[in-house]
C-alpha cells in the first residue's frame, strides 16, 4: 500500500474539526484539516457563549475557536486554508480533492457543518450576533424579560419559541401562513401559552439597529407586514431569532448515505457506511446541535478513525 500524504485529513474548521485535529494528533496521526474561510465555524457569530463547560463567564465565539486551534497546534496537527471540491475512496485511500491540489489520506472525517436558512431581509447580515440569533438555547439568556421575535412555523421554531417563553414573557411569534407546519402537539403548546402572541400570515420585512451607550449596534425594532391586509408597521424588539430550517455543507461528498434533508447518517462511532470516512458536527444527522455535541463528536471521530488505522495496517492492540 502506498503511504498517502496524510494519516487523517478533517475537512471543516468548525469545533468539531478542531477538536478532531487536536485529538488525532495526540494519537499521534499526522493530521491536516482543510478549512476554506476562517477556523470556528458558526461559533464566530457568537459574542457571549455561556454555556460551554469550564467557562462559567462568558467567552466570545472567536476567543474559544482561537484556543481550539492553538490546542490543536499544540499536539502537532496541520492547518491548511482551501475549498474541498470532493472526496473519493481510491482502494485503501482516501483522495481530496482541493483548490490547492489533490491529497491523499488513510481516513477523512467530514466536519463541515450546517448553515442557517437566513432570510435576506436587511438588517439581518448586519445585526447577526448583535440581537439576532438563530439559536434559542445560546443567545436567550441574554434577553431575560425582554420582548424578542421569533420568525418560522416549524418544529425548531415553535421548540425555541417554548425556550424563550420561559425567559420571557414577551415573546411574538410570526409565521407567513395560516398554521403551523410544526407538529400538532407542539404547535399547540405555543398556541396555548400565554407567554407566546402568535400572529400568522406576518412576514419580517426588516431588522433596525440602535447604537447603546457602549457604541455597540444592537437589534432596537423590526418591520413587520401582514400578508392579509398589506398592513406594514414597526415593533420594538431586544431580539429577533430565526428559524427557517438549515442546509448540511455535504453536497461535495458522494456516495455516502445522508438523510431527506442531505445530513449524514454514522453510527456511534461517527463511521458512515464508507469504511474510514467518519462524520462529526452539525452536518451529521443529530438531534442536538451545539458546540459542545459538535466538540464531543469530534472526538470520538477522530478515535474511531485511530482504531480504523491501525486495524488497516495491521496495528491493531
Amino acid at each position: 500500500m502506498l503511504k498517502p500524504d496524510k494519516d487523517l485529513i478533517i475537512i471543516g474548521g468548525g469545533a468539531a474539526g478542531l477538536s478532531a485535529a487536536q485529538y488525532g494528533a495526540r494519537a499521534n496521526l499526522r493530521t491536516l484539516l482543510i478549512e476554506e474561510t476562517a477556523l470556528g465555524g458558526q461559533a464566530l457569530i457568537i459574542e457571549g457563549l455561556e454555556n460551554y463547560p469550564g467557562f462559567p463567564e462568558p467567552i466570545s465565539g472567536f476567543e474559544l475557536a482561537q484556543r481550539f486551534e492553538q490546542q490543536a497546534r499544540n499536539f502537532g496537527a496541520e492547518f491548511l486554508t482551501a475549498s474541498v471540491k470532493k472526496v473519493q475512496k481510491h482502494e485503501a485511500l482516501f483522495k481530496v480533492e482541493t483548490s490547492s491540489g489533490i491529497l491523499t489520506s488513510y481516513a477523512a472525517i467530514i466536519a463541515t457543518g450546517a448553515k442557517h436558512r437566513m432570510l435576506g431581509v436587511p438588517g439581518e447580515k448586519e445585526l447577526a450576533g448583535k440581537g439576532v440569533s438563530y439559536c434559542a438555547t445560546c443567545d436567550g439568556p441574554f434577553f431575560k424579560n425582554q420582548k424578542m421575535l421569533v420568525v418560522g412555523g416549524g418544529d425548531a421554531a415553535c421548540d425555541e419559541a417554548m425556550f424563550l417563553a420561559k425567559l420571557s414573557d414577551k415573546i411574538i411569534h410570526i409565521h407567513r401562513r395560516d398554521r403551523f407546519r410544526a407538529q400538532k402537539a407542539l404547535a399547540l403548546r405555543v398556541l396555548n401559552n400565554p407567554h407566546i402572541q402568535v400572529r400568522f400570515h406576518t412576514v419580517l420585512e426588516r431588522i433596525h439597529g440602535m447604537k447603546n451607550p457602549m457604541g455597540i449596534e444592537k437589534v432596537h425594532k423590526v418591520t413587520l407586514k401582514q400578508l392579509d391586509t398589506g398592513k406594514v408597521y414597526e415593533e420594538e424588539v431586544a431580539a429577533v431569532f430565526v428559524f427557517i430550517g438549515s442546509d448540511p455543507n455535504t453536497g461535495f461528498i458522494e456516495g455516502v448515505e445522508k438523510d431527506e434533508n442531505g445530513y449524514i447518517i454514522t453510527d456511534q462511532r461517527m463511521q458512515t457506511n464508507v469504511p474510514g470516512l467518519f462524520c462529526a458536527g452539525d452536518s451529521r444527522a443529530t438531534p442536538f446541535r451545539q458546540i459542545v455535541v459538535a466538540a464531543g463528536e469530534g472526538a470520538i471521530a477522530a478515535h474511531s478513525a485511530a482504531q480504523y488505522i491501525d486495524e488497516l495496517l495491521g496495528q491493531a492492540y
